[in-house]
């Protein structure tokens, strides 16, 4: 097993200060400097790399309520992204050594890397607790000696992350197309059918789920029009992840909505900010939750007929789709329940192959139990093919 002594600097004061007034003193590691975001808790057991490198963190700092972290230290087969992720990195207690077979470097390494800031040695019970109580708030965090009144100024000066469109900054900026597989897999041959996956903040894993599939996968940047879109005669498309707000980006939401009605037949599928807009264009409304749902606990209940079995699945997001404004969604009905709050958690309309979850069937490092969607999506995919872009002619 690999053994590796950490090389991030883990000797500096740092200090998270958040907007209501509330600071919080560690031990600073990653990278040295200061950042302002909205603060979050995430409840996951384990896959604090994913975390870290998931585009759907942007703009946020992270509190893990897991009491130890960076045990099994980092690897490049891990990583959601390339850059985007989460603005600052909050924990209890950071490993001292790294010990795992696939581990390539330490997590203070990684954030050094990727200019993420990290605070250590604070109590993140009370933190996750005070966040439980007000709701997710804005913060400063800083591990370069930035007096902790300036830090309370920044806070305070930080505009919430509702109407901040950020999917935008974190998406490609130009197409490309992705043949990895998951991890230790054994991908279905392919088979010619085509998917166009746009970029919203889109995780990797997502990706390489679509090719163990058999799919062939393209990926386009957020802003890609409807036209452009069937213009590459996709079988499918799949509106990916990503930060921020989503009735901020209207753009999108034309463009899904001109999507929609032009192809009546393609097949399409919503992950998290990807269902949301796609609701925003069938008609819906979305609102903000009070501290979001992130983690890797969350059950999930089927609301179709003659089941209601439950999923537990991996979420990351602070908004929601408006479960009483479906009814304008284009015949839009709801397939799972968040049973945490009773939120909605998946739509499709039962007339045309378009669905949405707004958890992540992707889950890595997990659990598994969603990661069917992407066999019903293959399914949809195959049946309809062809079909999308003929609609369109």
């Amino acid at each position: 097993m690999a053994e590796l002594e950490h090389r991030g600097d883990t000797s500096e004061p740092a200090v998270l200060a958040l907007a209501d007034g509330r600071i919080f003193r560690g031990t600073g590691f990653g990278a040295r400097g200061r950042v302002v975001g909205e603060v979050v808790f995430n409840t996951a057991m384990t896959g604090y790399q994913e975390i870290v490198s998931d585009p759907s963190y942007r703009g946020q700092l992270v509190c893990l309520t897991v009491p130890e972290i960076g045990n099994v230290g980092c690897n490049d087969d891990d990583l959601e992204s390339e850059r985007a992720g989460a603005e600052g990195l909050i924990v209890r207690s950071l490993s001292p050594t790294v010990s795992n077979w696939r581990a390539r470097q330490d997590l203070p390494s990684l954030l050094a890397a990727r200019g993420v800031i990290g605070i250590a040695d604070i109590d993140t019970r009370a933190l996750t607790r005070h966040l439980r109580r007000h709701g997710a708030v804005m913060g400063a965090l800083a591990n370069d000696g930035t007096p902790e009144a300036q830090l309370l100024q920044l806070a305070r000066a930080a505009g919430s992350m509702e109407g901040r469109g950020l999917a935008h900054e974190v998406s490609t900026a130009a197409p490309y197309r992705f043949e990895q597989p998951t991890w230790q897999s054994t991908p279905r041959p392919r088979d010619g059918a085509k998917v166009v996956v746009v970029d919203f903040g889109v995780k990797r894993n997502i990706l390489r789920h679509l090719v163990d599939r058999g799919l062939e996968v393209e990926v386009v940047p957020s802003r890609t029009g409807a036209d452009e879109l069937l213009a590459r005669a996709p079988d499918g498309v799949l509106l990916s992840n990503g930060p921020g707000d989503p009735a901020a980006l209207p753009d999108v939401i034309a463009n899904v909505r001109t999507l929609c009605e032009r192809a009546p037949s393609l097949p399409i599928f919503g992950i998290c900010l990807g269902h949301q807009l796609l609701a925003l264009a069938l008609g819906g409304r979305t609102y903000k939750l009070p501290f979001g749902h992130h983690g890797g606990n969350h059950p999930v209940r089927r609301e179709q007929a003659g089941s209601h079995a439950v999923e537990i699945t991996s979420q990351n997001h602070g908004f929601c789709v408006d479960a009483g404004s479906l009814g304008r969604a284009g015949g839009a009905e709801v397939t799972r329940l968040n049973l945490f709050d009773h939120t909605v958690a998946g739509v499709r309309l039962s007339t045309r192959p378009i669905l949405g979850v707004q958890y992540h069937p992707e889950a890595a490092p997990g659990p598994h139990d969603a990661s069917p969607w992407f066999d019903t999506f293959a399914a949809m995919v195959r049946e309809h093919r062809g079909r999308g872009h003929a609609d369109a002619r």
